[in-house]
């Protein structure tokens, strides 16, 4: 299972989930250099140990368990993922 950020956090970037995600798997935060030109924030896959912490916590509910997403969002899946290919 996967969690993923989907469309309702679009230009909104609420950063109410990073606080609570204890392995640190959502970004960019505030303090990042890119989350001025972000679109939204993302869930590193890879790295997130799908606890839902960051589920309940969205006050625009945009972060979905992957068999819980909506199909129109299903796009979010792979934004997320790509969003880290190129970083470090």
């Amino acid at each position: 299972m996967a969690i993923v950020i989907a469309e309702p956090c679009v230009r909104t970037k609420d950063t109410a989930c990073v606080a609570v995600c204890p392995v640190d798997c959502i970004h960019p935060t505030k303090d990042e250099p890119d989350f001025a030109t972000a679109t939204q924030l993302y869930i590193k896959p890879d790295q997130c140990i799908c606890c839902c912490l960051c589920v309940g916590e969205c006050p625009v509910k945009a972060i979905f368990p992957e068999e819980d997403l909506p199909p129109e969002w299903a796009s979010y899946i792979e934004m997320n993922a790509a969003y880290f290919k190129n970083k470090k």
